[in-house]
């Protein structure tokens, strides 16, 4: 019996890798694996970054933990510098472990400020593996079905001329709770007029806008954040994975706003909030982000990887459609029930040295590779799938 559990449908697929560098896995017999997948989102900067290294071994030789009583002054700076980032100077932040924590600081933050029962998200949104906004009961959330809106016929901003927004509480409603693309893995980016009239709404009824930017974040999406896409202001944002380059770390950071009006922080402590080692981490990942201008880099190999999927889109008829916003890529699949050829195209990938990411039993591939991936691993992804896409041609024509 393997002594680790693992999450049923992220079966272990190879293995053991053991060791890593920028986008590229070794295995135990010196196989070679492109990480398409950031570990998740994880890797922004790439596995082992040298300046991630260093700064973790530093940091970790002075000071790595702290308790209640006490902290460290990279936690100060570290602070400052992801809360330029919102212009949320005024406001304040809390380091914690992972995604699905930040985002429930944060929807607990706003319980507390907000007067009215209801929070509304996107009924496709995921929120992490625990508390009030993972379980959404119907007392306390109002999932908003989304999918008729993309093919919106009506112009202009949203208004109760729509049964879909007429049917929207909004007097009961104190805040939004906004994750704007990841849709559970399946990469929808929700339509520009719906989320600016939603958090406009909600600002003009005192109500809070918060952003989960955990998988959006730290310029996944070709932007410093996924909501930069919006003309909309927050109020308070979740960050994690891609903050911490693979170290577990989170951030919830709130506005000036936010922080005048709580006054008393949040009855809310664990045993890692605000170490130091997770802050300098996160500190460098920003800078390297910034110093090395990955974020314009990454719109350009946005541009390369999506050019290359809509030519395999025009070429073979097994694609459906591409959606993408920076690095974070997704492929649809023409599939039968149980997804056989996406199935077979995501072994033959692997089995071809690439790793990308899956949904359970979806027909969808996702491709979020760090900012850092060399152009060559993506033109060497491109044609894998087009020698694969060449072959089914041939084997059913």
């Amino acid at each position: 019996m393997d002594p680790v559990i693992w999450y049923p449908g992220h079966e272990k697929r190879i293995g053991p890798i053991v060791s890593a560098k920028n986008c590229t896995l070794y295995d135990e017999h010196g196989s070679r694996y492109t990480d398409l997948e950031s570990g998740v989102w994880c890797t922004s900067v790439g596995h082992a970054h040298p300046r991630i290294l260093k700064v973790m071994a530093g940091q970790a030789e002075r000071l790595a933990h702290t308790g209640f009583s006490f902290s460290s002054q990279v936690v100060d700076e570290a602070a400052l510098e992801i809360l330029a980032l919102h212009g949320f100077e005024g406001g304040a932040c809390t380091f914690l472990c992972s995604g699905s924590e930040a985002v429930e600081y944060g929807v607990r933050v706003a319980r507390q400020l907000s007067e009215r029962p209801l929070f509304l998200t996107m009924s496709d949104s995921y929120f992490g593996a625990y508390g009030s906004a993972s379980t959404r009961g119907k007392e306390a959330w109002l999932p908003f079905d989304w999918s008729g809106c993309e093919a919106c016929p009506h112009q202009g901003p949203c208004s109760s001329a729509c049964d879909l927004w007429k049917n929207i509480p909004f007097e009961s409603v104190g805040g939004f709770l906004f994750e704007p693309g990841s849709s559970s893995g399946f990469v929808r980016f929700p339509p520009t007029k719906l989320i600016e009239g939603l958090a406009r709404t909600i600002h003009q009824n005192g109500g809070l806008l918060i952003v989960n930017e955990v998988t959006t974040g730290i310029g996944r999406t070709g932007r410093w954040f996924g909501y930069q896409h919006y003309d909309v202001v927050p109020d308070i944002v979740a960050m994690g994975k891609g903050i911490g380059n693979g170290y577990p770390v989170s951030v919830a950071a709130c506005s000036k706003r936010v922080m005048e009006r709580l006054g008393t922080p949040i009855p809310y402590s664990q045993s890692h909030q605000n170490d130091p080692l997770g802050a300098a981490i996160a500190r460098e990942v920003i800078r390297i982000i910034r110093e090395d201008d990955l974020i314009r880099r990454s719109n350009e190999l946005s541009a390369l990887l999506t050019q290359g999927l809509h030519t395999a889109m025009n070429k073979y008829d097994h694609l459906k459609a591409v959606r993408a916003r920076g690095l974070m890529v997704a492929v649809d699949f023409k599939d039968t029930a149980g997804t056989p050829f996406t199935t077979k195209v995501h072994q033959h990938l692997l089995d071809h040295g690439y790793v990308v990411g899956r949904r359970p039993e979806a027909s969808t591939l996702r491709l979020d590779p760090s900012l850092t991936i060399d152009e060559s691993d993506l033109h060497g992804f491109l044609t894998t799938l087009d020698t694969l896409l060449a072959a089914e041609e041939t084997d059913h024509a």
